[in-house]
């Protein structure tokens, strides 16, 4: 600390300590899957390959098959099998729609539902077979639970101008929660579970554990459970190892006793790259140097956020954006510990990458940064100025100061080939796709948020809207919700071919958003991660399932 940090009164949020301490340093000596696991695994898997490969493409027990390995997480066995299944039954979309007897809600939303997740760009006129001349849902279809259910999920993936999939969403919400009471318990569990966290909303590795639960319950393949739940514990064991490294590389690094008013929060800001990357082996490296850069991006919002003096910002934002280690001299000692660490962990994620000629990758995530900076420094500036800007200025700043621009670009370090330059200047300039997440990012957590930022005096999305028009707290929610509403149509398009970037480098920038989603449905769960989410990142990362 600075010597004279006692004497300057500074804002401190009082953040709980990790709820974690040292537990996954425990897992130093787990290697991955056991011999008898490795068998058991190739085994199932082809078993499961012969179910895809032998269903009809046409059917629903193939459409349901494909939804069932997607939803237990082990799709990314099967990719060539399930696009080469969707790409025939997108060939021959309108035709199986246009047959007399195709009148099985399930079977057409689940069709158009499962190519709308894999970016084709069916048409939802489909569903108009069940609505009436006024363009509302026949009531015939209330009674129809797994139909409201895959009709929900379906609409959760439109786009704008698509009428007829918002009164799906309204349609579907509202006769599901009337009809919960009457469901079984399993099936109401699904449902609940469906109406708070959709398929399009949620990140995979939480959806995945908590379906292995749901299918198990329903009359389920036991040879396609069996080989999701070993797959599970596999990748679990992997993740326990990954997070014994990284707990170790943070013990070290000494951030929580050197800056004790930031957030210790590692294994969550793994969880998120978990979410961001998605849960599969070959992302191993990339969820590393994800997971330690967000530890800077972390610490950084705390520096900005509570803890530094303007004065103290202003030198710091200058110090990075002139990024090298001269400029560490003018920071206070506290600022000058976290600066040159700042600048090491780049130093060492471009010397990992030098070999691949990546290198030029780095480049780019640290000006993503420099943006982040920026947009943190002008937060403070409105904070010490007493200003409340405009809902137009906020959100302008917003959709850097929301991390996801930043994290976007770090996502692609460790990306294949598809990462190119042309791509990076794409993602650089701020596409509607980038926006569109960013500002979900930024909004959701505004609203959960917002009593914690009115007591610290901090500007917030729906303080800004309050004060612009005059609403109350309720009313500002409500508007709030339909931008994110309209973001999430613009981000739905946005991965619709044909896109503007090879798809694999959009799910990162998806799944942000999906991350947003899921951690702040209820409150700021990363901040507060002793509540829910940590019930959550021990069913994904700490208790394996019982086979």
């Amino acid at each position: 600390m600075d010597g004279n940090a006692g004497e300057v009164k500074r804002r401190c949020d009082n953040h709980h300590p990790t709820v974690w301490g040292d537990h996954f340093l425990a897992y130093a000596h787990l290697s991955g899957a056991n011999e008898w696991e490795e068998k058991e695994h190739e085994v199932l898997k082809e078993e499961v390959r012969k179910m895809l490969e032998m269903a009809s493409s046409k059917s629903l027990q193939n459409l349901d098959l494909i939804n069932a390995i997607q939803c237990l997480g082990v799709a990314y066995h099967f990719e060539h099998e399930i696009l080469k299944s969707l790409a025939y039954i997108c060939n021959c979309y309108e035709e199986l729609n246009g047959e007399a007897d195709e009148t099985d809600l399930h079977l057409v939303a689940l069709r158009f539902r499962l190519l709308r997740q894999h970016g084709y760009y069916v048409s939802s006129d489909v569903f108009r077979k069940f609505t009436d001349d006024q363009g509302n849902y026949n009531k015939a279809l209330v009674s129809d639970v797994q139909g409201l259910l895959s009709l929900f999920e379906a609409a959760q993936f439109r786009v704008h101008g698509e009428e007829i999939l918002d009164e799906a969403d309204n349609f579907t919400t509202t006769h599901l929660k009337l009809m919960l009471p009457t469901l079984r318990n399993s099936l109401a569990m699904q449902v609940t579970n469906a109406l708070k966290y959709p398929i399009n909303y949620t990140i995979t590795t939480v959806a995945t554990r908590k379906y292995i639960s749901f299918y198990q319950e329903d009359n389920c393949d036991e040879t396609l459970l069996n080989f999701a739940k070993l797959d599970f514990n596999i990748l679990q064991k992997m993740h326990k190892r990954e997070l014994c490294d990284i707990t170790r590389w943070w013990k070290e690094l000494d951030f929580a006793k050197a800056l004790p008013f930031a957030r210790d929060r590692i294994i969550e800001l793994y969880f998120w790259s978990l979410g961001v990357y998605s849960f599969e082996p070959q992302y191993r490296v990339a969820r590393n140097i994800s997971t330690k850069i967000l530890c800077f991006v972390s610490v950084t919002d705390d520096i900005y956020d509570t803890y530094g003096k303007l004065d103290e910002l202003t030198l710091l934002t200058n110090a990075i954006e002139r990024w090298n280690t001269d400029a560490a001299e003018q920071l206070p000692s506290y600022m000058k510990f976290f600066y040159r660490a700042l600048l090491d962990i780049y130093d060492q994620v471009e010397k990992e990458l030098a070999g691949d000629n990546k290198s030029f990758r780095v480049n780019y995530s640290i000006a993503a940064m420099k943006k982040l900076i920026n947009a943190y420094f002008q937060e403070a500036e409105w904070y010490h100025g007493n200003k409340i800007p405009t809902m137009e200025q906020y959100v302008k700043n917003g959709i850097r100061s929301s991390t996801i621009p930043c994290l976007a670009t770090l996502s692609w370090l460790c990306m294949g080939n598809e990462a190119t330059k042309e791509a990076y200047d794409w993602i650089a300039s701020e596409p509607p796709l980038l926006v569109a997440s960013s500002i979900i990012g930024r909004l959701s957590n505004d609203i959960v948020s917002h009593e914690r930022e009115v007591e610290r005096g901090d500007v917030s999305g729906v303080e800004c809207y309050m004060n612009e028009y005059g609403v109350t707290k309720e009313e500002a929610c409500t508007e709030i919700r339909k931008i994110l509403e309209s973001k999430w149509k613009d981000l739905n398009r946005g991965c619709l071919e044909p896109t503007d970037v090879p798809k694999v480098l959009l799910m990162p920038v998806l799944n942000l958003a999906r991350m947003c989603e899921f951690a702040y449905k209820d409150e700021d769960s990363y901040t507060v991660s002793q509540n829910n989410f940590r019930d959550i990142v021990s069913m994904v990362l700490v208790d394996p399932i019982t086979i």
